[in-house]
This record gives C-alpha cells, structure tokens and sequence, in this order.
C-alpha cells in the first residue's frame, strides 16, 4: 500500500526558527530549500506520495510538520505545541489530515510535540520534554486508548525531543543514542537498541521505510552500521536544515491512506 507524506515547504522565515539545544548559525536559504526538495524526492523514491503544502512566511518552524499533529490508523490528533510560537502550524495542516482520518485536539493546558512520539505497532512512547508536558500524555492516553493503544512516558531532558534521541528501524529495533535517553524503556518490552557510534551524537534520527532507511550524509559512521545490519541505506545531505535543529522524521508525516 502507498504510504501518504504529507510535508511542508521551507519557510523563508527559517533564520529565525526556535532553537533550543544548538547556537544560531546563518542559514543558507535556497540551500535549505535544495535540500528540502532532494528529502521529499527521496520520500517519492521509497515509495511515498507526497503531499507538498505551501511554505508558511510567517511561521518559521512550519516545515517540521511531524510536531503539530500524531497519525495512527484511527484518528489523526492535533497536538498543542510547547513552543508558543509554533502553535498556529497547525491550522492548515489540520484540515489536509481531516482527509484521511477524523481528527482529535489536545486542549489546554496539554502541550505535546510530534517529535516527542515514537509508535511501534500499538505501542507509543512518549518523551516527557521540554516541549510535552504530563497533561498532554495524559490527554493523548485518553484519545487512543479506547483504540487498543498502550502509552508509555519517557523522561527526555537532554535533547530537544525523544525521537532526537531514539528513532524507528523496524518493529523490533530502536536506533537510539544512549547517552541522551534511558534505553532501557524499550529494552525492557523485548527491543533490539542499536547504538550510534559516540562521535555522531544526532544521528539517532532516521527515516525507515520498510527496510530501507534514510540516514543524513553527515553520520556515514550510522548509515554504514544500518547497512551491516541488512537495512538498504539512503543519505541525503540536510546539513543546512540541521543548523535548525531538523532531523528526517520531522519534516514529514507519513501514514497509510
């Protein structure tokens, strides 16, 4: 089945993108966007349609469109962002999800962040960050609960979201950087956790489709231990993105029709 991607284009407002755990670096725009189009070619070589909406000028995070919303199969779920700044990227995306999927919303004073949220089959873990907060997994618990899913916290305090620590390889292996998450929540539910190599701390997010798996050209030391392990590795070069905090699973929402 065709996966859907839904991404948004690089805001030309990108310079002034909240950063929380990295120095402000000028950042090339027309590189960025190069580099945004090459990762939505890519999604569309692994198999995905995409779904390009318009930049947003005014909002300068809007291309990281995994943190206003949570897909499962049942309900498409509008989050409260953390990042006050942020909130309003939702109001375009959510009536592209309503396509798909009946949509729920996080209310006050909940804030949760996609890039908090890492889902293996019915199972979802959640970083309790800086930017999700106790009430917003509580009111997340309360949405999918009743669809059969189980939601498990994950302290994060030393990164910007969960998934900046620990990503989706397949249905039993987590990529994970040890030294900013405790593994030992999905060690302990019977999961493989793959390492990082120490000197490439941020490459813990990846995007796997199946098994192939996007990998940024910054962490070779990554895409070379994913292809020991049997994954078909594609590196693409988001360096100019990743001066805005970006990894590969955020700029992107990717779901089964």
């Amino acid at each position: 089945m065709t996966l859907i991607a839904i991404t948004r284009g690089v805001s030309p407002a990108l310079d002034r993108c909240e950063l929380s755990w990295l120095p402000r670096e000028p950042i090339d725009l027309e590189k960025a966007i190069r580099q945004h189009h090459a990762y939505e070619e890519c999604l569309r070589d692994l198999g995905a349609s995409v779904i390009s909406l318009a930049p947003e000028p005014a909002l300068p995070d809007s291309m990281f469109v995994e943190d206003p919303a949570v897909v499962v199969p049942e309900v498409a779920i509008i989050t409260r962002m953390g990042a006050e700044s942020r909130r309003a990227e939702a109001e375009s995306l959510a009536p592209v999800l309503a396509r798909y999927r009946p949509v729920e919303y996080l209310r006050e004073p909940a804030t949760l962040e996609g890039g908090d949220v890492l889902r293996i089959g019915r199972t979802l873990y959640v970083g309790r960050s800086a930017r999700t907060n106790t009430e917003g997994i509580r009111q997340l618990i309360s949405i999918l609960s009743p669809f059969g899913y189980s939601v498990h916290a994950v302290p994060v305090d030393r990164c910007l979201h969960l998934k900046s620590a620990g990503s989706y390889l397949d249905e039993r292996t987590i990529l994970a950087n040890p030294e900013w998450i405790d593994t030992g929540i999905f060690e302990a539910d019977s999961l493989r956790v793959v390492n990082v190599p120490a000197e490439e701390a941020r490459a813990a997010n990846v995007l796997a489709i199946g098994r192939r798996v996007m990998v940024p050209a910054a962490f070779p030391k990554t895409g070379a231990l994913l292809a020991q392990l049997g994954f078909a590795v594609r590196t693409i070069d988001i360096s100019e993105l990743m001066k805005a905090e970006a990894g590969l699973t955020c700029s992107s929402i990717l779901f089964a029709p």
